[in-house]
């Protein structure tokens, strides 16, 4: 994401840290939404989606899946995403939403929820430093 918007928008919207901007955003999910975890042979976290089911809604909503590195392409993003929508079906809501980036770095994500079926609405997110030297 920081070759696609240079480095100072990359420090406004993820902190200079990434890392620790991710692990604020994972803690969160677990605290807040719907979590299941995927697990290799011998116990280990291979992944996890979380899934928000507002209450009074027609939708759910993807709030996030995260793959090991270790492993990816593996079906493991694939397995989550069909089972976040079968929760979101199960929990009788009649649309579910996911969101992701647009970079390339997004790409598998992508054509993950592409496979799952989902629909891509075109859309921009536009951003404006108001203080570029920060």
């Amino acid at each position: 994401m920081r070759a696609v918007v240079g480095p100072a928008l990359f420090r406004q919207l993820f902190t200079e840290d990434w890392r620790r901007y991710q692990e604020k955003d994972v803690r969160r999910a677990f605290g807040t939404y719907q979590v299941w975890v995927a697990e290799a042979d011998g116990g280990e976290v291979a992944g996890f989606t979380a899934v928000d089911l507002p209450e009074g809604e027609p939708h759910g909503e993807i709030f996030m899946i995260a793959v090991d590195p270790a492993h990816q392409g593996r079906g493991v993003g694939s397995r989550l995403t069909n089972h976040a929508v079968e929760s979101m079906r199960t929990a009788g809501r009649q649309l579910a939403i996911v969101n992701t980036g647009g970079d390339p770095g997004h790409a598998p994500a992508r054509a993950t929820y592409e496979k799952a079926g989902f629909t891509s609405l075109p859309s921009e997110q536009y951003f404006l430093l108001l203080d570029p030297a920060k």
